[in-house]
C-alpha cells in the first residue's frame, strides 16, 4: 500500500516543490524590486468577540431538569451544574460543587472503584415560594450565569460564577421582598464510585465514611474522611452585603494528609472579604484575554454559537495543571465511567486546544511527562526497563490496576489483561501535535521523544518476521470493537506514525538512537494494513463487519495522516471505508460522525462533513450542548469543534491549507489567529464564495508551505508592504520564506481588501442552545 509522502519530502527544496521563483505572479528574474506600498496592518476591534460571544450565550426560560439542560460552570478544577432539583423541580435549584482532583485512592480495587473520580455534593436553592418561571443567560464573555428565578412570592435575581484563577464558586442572590427568608442546603454526596450504579464493584469494595458537618467559626465545612487516608472538604459562608446575599463555596482535597479542611477554610475565609463585583473583575479580565487569543466566524448561525459554546466548555474544564479531564470533565455525576479514558476521550477532548491557540488548556502533555514512572508500572514487570503503556482508564496520576495483575496494558497475545496496547501512542499524538503547532524543542526532547521511544519499544519486544517476510505483531485489541486479532490496524497504524515520528524527531534533535535501523526496518517490512473488499479491516483476523461507534481502524486517515488519498488508490480505499464503516447502524455513537466529518474534511468534503455534523447535531447534542451515551460524557461536543477547524483549515504534512472543505453556503467565513503546524498564526476572510485574502504570521520561523485558495496571480507582501518572493508549488500552493516573527499577506494581484476582522452575518435565523420559550 502507498503512503504519503514524509513530512520532511515536502519542505526538502525548491524544486521538491516543483516552482520557480516568483513575484507578482511573474518570474522573478523578470521583475524589478516593487515598491514599497503601505504598512499591512490586519486589524481586530474587541467587538467582533463580544458580539459573537453574545451571539452565542445561552439561555433559559425553562427550568432545565438534567445535567444535559442547565448552565455549567468551572475552571479546570472546580465545577459546577445547575438545574432542578430531582423531585422537588418546583420548591428547588440545584448548584452541583464538583472537583477534578476529588478521587478516591484504594488502587487494589482498579480505577473505576478504588480510584474512581467521587461525587461531591450539591447546594439547593430553596425559595420561600413555589418557582413558576425562570430567565437566565449563562454570558460566555464573561463566563458568569445571570437571571431571575420567579416564584408565587415574589423574585430571586441571581449571578454566578466559578473564578478562573481562584478555588471558589460565588453565588449572589438578590431576593425580592417575599423571598427574603430564601436558604441554601448543602447535601454531601455519599463517597463511593459513580459506577457502582452500573456495575455490581468487586468483593470487598465498600463506600467511604459519611461526611461531618461542622461550623468553623462563621464558615460552615463538610469533612469527607477516606478509608485510605486524606480527605476532601466542602467549605461555604452565606454572606450577607445590603439587600443581597452572596454564597462563596470552596472544596479541597487531600491524600494522604489531612490538609484539606485548612486550605478550603482559608480560601472561603479571603474570598468572602470581597464583594461579588471586585471578586468578578480579575475572572472577567481572565476571561476576555482567553477568547482574543483566536477567532471565527461562519454563516451558520447555529454551529458559530456552537463552536464558541465548546471554546467556553473546554476552557471551564481544563487546566494545563488540572487532572487531564475524565469522561464528565469537572461536572461529576453518577457515570459508569468516573475517571479519565485513553482509547479515544482524552485524545478527543484536546485536539481543539490547538487550532484555537490554547495550548495553556494542555493537560496531557504535561501529565504525561509529570507521571511517566507510572507510564512503566502499566506494562508487565519484565518490558518495565525499556517500554511503556497507558491503560484504558486511569486516575489523575495515570494509575490504574487490572484486577488479578500489578499492571493494566496487556501483553499482545494475551487474553487478559486485554492487550489495548495502542493507547498511549496515540495520546503522545496529541504530545506530537503540541509540539508541531508551536515549535517548541523542550516539549519534542525532554517529553515526546523518550516517551515514544519507550511506547514503541512495547511493540518491537512482540513483532515477529512471517513466511512472507513482513514484520507481524500477534493479537492485540482494537478498542471496542470485542475480540483480539493480530495484525491489528489499531496498532499497526500508531506503530507506522510512532517510527516514523521517532526518525523525523532523532534528526532535529541531533540525536544518533541505536534504535533508528529497528524503527527503518519497520517502516520496510511491517505487514500492510489488513483490507478486503469493504476496506480497512479491524485486524487480519476480523473484518469490519457489524456497527461499531469507533475509528479505531482507520487512525492512519485520521487523525495520524499516514494515509491521504494522494493517489486515486487510496483515496477510493478511505471512501470505501469510510462508507462501509457508517453503513451499519445500531452502535454509531456522536463521535462517529465526527470522525466521518473530519474524515470527509480530509478529502475536500465540505457538503459530506457539513452532513455528519448535522446528524451529529441533531440526534445526539443535547440542549446545553452536553452529550450523552450511557453516561454523560464530553468528548464528543469538543472533538465536533475540532471537525469544524478541519473545514476550515489543515496542517497536516507541511501544508497549510486555507478553507480546504468549505460546504458550498458557507460563502463567507473569518478566522483569526488560528494556529497551525509549524508554529503559524492564520488569519483568512472568504467572501461572496472567494477567498480575499491570507495572513500568516509565523512564531518560530519554520519553513512556509500555503495552500491559499486565491484564484489567479497574486500579491505576496509583508508587514512593510513590500512585495516578497515565493516558490509555486503544485495544487495551487506557494512557498514563501517569513522569518521568525515576520508576516506575509497574500492577495489576488492588485487587489487591496479591508483588512478587518468582523463577524460574517449569518445565512438564517437559529434557535439559541439552552433553554428558550418554546
Amino acid at each position: 500500500m502507498s503512503t504519503s509522502p514524509s513530512r520532511r519530502t515536502l519542505l526538502a527544496t525548491g524544486s521538491a516543490l516543483g516552482g520557480a521563483l516568483m513575484i507578482g505572479g511573474l518570474p522573478a528574474s523578470a521583475v524589478a524590486r516593487a515598491a514599497d506600498e503601505e504598512p499591512v496592518e490586519v486589524t481586530a476591534s474587541p467587538d467582533a468577540w463580544k458580539d459573537v460571544l453574545d451571539d452565542a450565550d445561552m439561555v433559559w426560560q425553562r427550568m432545565p431538569r438534567t445535567w444535559y439542560e442547565g448552565p455549567y460552570l468551572g475552571n479546570g478544577f472546580l465545577g459546577s451544574g445547575i438545574y432542578a432539583e430531582p423531585g422537588a423541580e418546583t420548591r428547588a435549584v440545584r448548584f452541583n460543587v464538583q472537583h477534578s482532583e476529588v478521587q478516591d485512592h484504594r488502587p487494589e480495587f482498579g480505577s473505576l472503584f478504588g480510584l474512581a473520580r467521587l461525587l461531591i455534593g450539591h447546594f439547593t436553592l430553596e425559595p420561600v415560594g413555589t418557582i413558576t418561571g425562570l430567565d437566565w443567560r449563562l454570558g460566555l464573555q464573561d463566563a458568569e450565569l445571570t437571571g431571575t428565578i420567579t416564584t408565587d412570592r415574589g423574585t430571586l435575581t441571581i449571578r454566578a460564577f466559578v473564578h478562573a484563577t481562584r478555588s471558589v464558586l460565588a453565588v449572589e442572590v438578590m431576593p425580592s421582598a417575599g423571598e427574603r427568608d430564601f436558604r441554601w442546603v448543602f447535601h454531601p454526596a455519599d463517597a463511593i464510585s459513580p459506577r457502582t450504579a452500573y456495575v455490581t464493584p468487586p468483593a470487598g469494595y465498600r463506600g467511604n465514611p459519611p461526611a461531618e458537618v461542622a461550623d468553623h467559626d462563621g464558615v460552615m465545612a463538610a469533612v469527607q474522611p477516606l478509608l485510605a487516608g486524606g480527605q476532601h472538604v466542602t467549605a461555604w459562608r452565606d454572606r450577607t452585603r445590603g439587600a443581597g446575599r452572596t454564597l462563596y463555596v470552596s472544596v479541597a482535597h487531600s491524600h494522604p494528609e489531612t490538609t484539606a479542611l485548612d486550605r478550603a477554610l482559608k480560601e472561603v475565609r479571603v474570598d468572602s472579604e470581597i464583594p461579588y463585583n471586585a471578586l468578578a473583575a480579575p475572572h472577567r479580565a481572565w476571561w476576555h484575554r482567553f477568547y482574543r487569543k483566536s477567532f471565527l466566524s461562519l454563516p451558520d448561525a447555529r454551529f458559530q454559537r456552537f463552536y464558541w459554546i465548546q471554546l467556553y466548555k473546554t476552557a471551564s474544564a481544563a487546566r494545563r495543571d488540572a487532572p487531564v479531564m475524565a469522561t464528565s470533565g469537572p461536572w461529576l455525576e453518577p457515570t459508569p465511567w468516573p475517571n479519565t479514558w485513553w482509547n479515544l476521550n482524552a485524545q478527543l477532548e484536546y485536539w481543539l486546544i490547538h487550532g484555537s491557540n490554547h495550548l495553556e488548556l494542555d493537560a496531557v502533555t504535561r501529565a504525561l511527562s509529570e507521571f511517566r514512572d507510572n507510564l512503566a508500572k502499566a506494562v508487565a514487570p519484565q518490558y518495565r526497563g525499556d517500554s511503556l503503556g497507558i491503560p484504558r482508564a486511569t486516575d489523575m496520576k495515570l494509575v490504574d490496576i487490572v484486577s488479578g495483575f500489578d499492571y493494566g496494558v496487556g501483553v499482545p497475545g494475551q487474553s487478559r489483561p486485554t492487550p489495548e496496547v495502542g493507547n498511549l501512542t496515540w495520546a503522545l499524538h496529541n504530545v506530537w501535535l503540541s509540539y508541531r503547532h508551536t515549535m517548541d524543542e523542550s516539549i519534542l526532547r525532554d517529553v515526546l521523544f523518550p516517551l515514544l521511544r519507550k511506547a514503541i519499544n512495547y511493540y518491537l519486544h512482540f513483532l515477529q518476521p512471517g513466511s512472507d517476510g513482513k514484520l507481524h505483531l500477534p493479537a492485540t485489541y482494537s478498542p471496542e470493537y470485542g475480540g483480539n486479532s493480530r495484525d491489528c490496524n489499531y496498532d499497526l497504524m500508531l506503530l507506522t506514525w510512532g517510527c516514523r515520528t521517532l526518525l523525523e524527531s532523532a534528526e532535529l534533535l541531533g540525536i544518533n538512537d541505536e534504535l533508528a535501523p529497528r524503527w527503518r526496518e519497520v517502516l520496510a517490512r511491517r505487514a500492510p494494513y489488513p483490507t478486503d473488499t469493504n476496506g480497512f479491516m479491524i485486524g487480519a483476523d476480523i473484518p469490519y463487519a457489524k456497527s461499531h461507534r469507533h475509528y479505531s481502524h482507520l487512525l492512519a486517515v485520521y487523525p495520524l495522516y499516514e494515509l491521504t488519498g494522494h493517489t486515486p488508490d487510496e483515496r477510493a480505499l478511505i471512501e470505501k471505508s469510510l462508507a462501509h464503516w457508517v453503513s451499519f447502524t445500531g452502535a454509531l455513537q456522536g463521535y462517529t460522525f465526527t470522525g466521518a466529518a473530519s474524515i470527509s474534511a480530509l478529502l475536500g468534503k465540505g457538503e459530506d462533513a457539513l452532513r455528519y455534523l448535522g446528524q451529529l447535531m441533531g440526534r445526539y447534542i443535547q440542549a446545553n450542548t452536553m452529550y450523552k451515551e450511557a453516561g454523560p460524557v464530553i468528548e464528543t461536543p469538543l472533538s465536533a469543534a475540532q471537525s469544524l477547524h478541519d473545514m476550515v483549515c489543515q496542517s497536516w504534512g507541511d501544508v497549510i491549507r486555507v478553507f480546504p472543505a468549505l460546504p458550498g453556503a458557507w460563502r463567507d467565513l473569518v478566522v483569526h489567529d488560528f494556529r497551525t503546524q509549524g508554529a503559524f498564526l492564520l488569519s483568512a476572510v472568504r467572501e461572496a464564495g472567494r477567498t480575499r485574502w491570507v495572513r500568516l504570521v509565523s512564531e518560530a520561523g519554520a519553513p512556509c508551505v500555503v495552500r491559499h485558495g486565491i484564484t489567479g496571480p497574486i500579491d505576496v507582501r509583508d508587514a512593510s508592504g513590500t512585495s516578497l518572493a515565493y516558490e509555486e508549488a503544485t495544487d495551487g500552493a506557494i512557498r514563501v520564506a517569513i522569518p521568525k516573527g515576520g508576516s506575509v499577506l497574500i492577495t489576488a494581484q492588485g487587489d487591496r481588501p479591508d483588512l478587518s476582522i468582523r463577524p460574517v452575518g449569518p445565512n438564517a435565523p437559529a434557535p439559541r442552545w439552552g433553554m428558550p420559550a418554546k
